[in-house]
């Protein structure tokens, strides 16, 4: 892979990220860099799985994860939305879609792809990306 399209693909994903997270209690302030960091430094829901799916306004699926934060505060976020419609949402489909077909232009099948992005969004590695040239520890 060309070092210009690397830079490219790597550039991509951390828009992906960037886009969703760092997330910021709106009570103490404390801020969760990543997906991971938000799983690890807040508690489960007592009582309660922490998710909840439903329907939105406009008919869309919605599902919403809740943890508290070590203040008490209760957090949420969306992470199986995808049909977000605001502009970071959009922002967020539009990059994930052109990551996804420089993947595919350069071999790789379009499910592999996109597992491997949407695993990269959640923090984790992909020895698959990696072997593209794509660093994935930094995201």
């Amino acid at each position: 892979m060309a070092e210009s399209s690397v830079d490219e693909l790597f550039k991509g994903l951390q828009a992906l990220s960037q886009a969703a997270f760092p997330k910021r209690c709106a009570n103490c302030g404390r801020e969760f860099e990543s997906v991971d960091a938000y799983l690890q430094e807040t508690q489960h829901v007592r009582g309660h799985s922490g998710l909840k799916h439903g329907l939105g306004d406009e008919g869309e699926s919605v599902v919403q994860l809740f943890r508290n934060c070590v203040c008490g505060s209760t957090l949420m976020d969306f992470f199986s939305d995808r049909r977000d419609t605001s502009e970071r949402g959009l922002k967020r489909r539009e990059t994930f879609g052109k990551i996804l077909q420089l993947l595919e232009q350069k071999g790789l099948d379009a499910a592999t792809a996109r597992r491997e992005l949407l695993s990269v969004m959640r923090g984790q590695p992909s020895k698959i990306l990696e072997r593209f040239g794509v660093r994935t520890d930094s995201v």
